[in-house]
């Protein structure tokens, strides 16, 4: 389940990149919509739904978490990133309205992302994080 979650967040956070990128051409069937969900999204996310697993082991072998004596520092800074370009993701893709709001000059909806994949991090982190029992003599 872990591992599903984390395939999905990843293959949603390419196909938002994807979709924000092109969402901007003069071509008219980038911005064909069904139900208000762009026509690139659905194809991309299809496309990337399999390569998912492969970017998430590149990662890991990328910053040698297989390696490491302690795996839980660097699996959270991972949980965290994929929670928080997701929901940068969702606004660039589905809430382009959102994104003139600014707090100090930044924009609002990077303070909230951040703010949420902290707490999602801990949720996700007391629900699917593996517990280490020390036993102490």
């Amino acid at each position: 389940m872990n591992k599903w979650i984390q395939n999905v967040l990843l293959a949603f956070i390419m196909s938002c990149s994807m979709t924000a990128l092109f969402s901007s051409t003069p071509y008219f069937w980038m911005k064909l919509n069904i139900f208000h969900i762009p026509i690139v999204f659905i194809v991309v996310f299809c496309l990337t739904i399999g390569i998912a697993e492969d970017v998430r082991n590149s990662f890991k072998k990328v910053f040698k978490f297989e390696k490491r004596k302690d795996k839980r520092p660097i699996w959270e800074v991972g949980v965290g990133m994929i929670f928080f370009f997701s929901q940068v993701g969702f606004v660039e893709v589905f809430g382009r309205h959102l994104m003139g709001y600014e707090l100090g000059g930044m924009p609002l909806y990077f303070v909230f992302a951040f703010m949420n994949a902290f707490l999602l991090t801990v949720i996700y982190e007391e629900l699917f994080y593996p517990k280490q029992s020390k036993i102490q003599g």
